[in-house]
């Protein structure tokens, strides 16, 4: 009878030596970050916004407009066809369009209106 009692204590004991361990150890990985690629390694909030890519999709139909400034006072400089992802670099306040007053700027330049812009990742900083 005492050898399954003797089994149940091992179990126990080896259990908590791993939890112990377990808790031992998260602290020293912390305490050791260094920024960098790899799976042990932590990202920063502005280390990833310096490397992440803004999109969007271009809900206008049949094109969304791409203008030298953030407003419709002048004739657009291109136009980009709906359904295209697009690159967003930083989002500024502008002439309101159709109630929002946002609008992006393109990683590649010229402005668009956000209302016509389907936020694919989370919508780009302050310019």
């Amino acid at each position: 009878m005492s050898a399954p009692r003797t089994g149940q204590r091992i179990v126990s004991v080896l259990a908590g030596v791993l939890l112990a361990g377990t808790a031992l150890a998260a602290p020293a990985v912390a305490a050791d970050h260094q920024s960098g690629p790899g799976p042990a390694s932590f990202t920063t909030q502005s280390e990833t916004s310096a490397a992440f890519v803004h999109k969007g999709r271009v809900i206008a139909k049949p094109s969304l407009n791409v203008r030298k400034n953030p407003n419709t006072n002048r004739p657009p400089i291109g136009s980009i066809p709906y359904g295209t992802v697009i690159e967003l670099k930083c989002k500024v306040n502008g002439e309101v369009v159709d109630g929002n007053p946002r609008w992006y700027l393109l990683k590649n330049g010229g402005w668009v209106a956000a209302r016509w812009v389907e936020n694919i990742t989370v919508a780009p900083d302050w310019c």
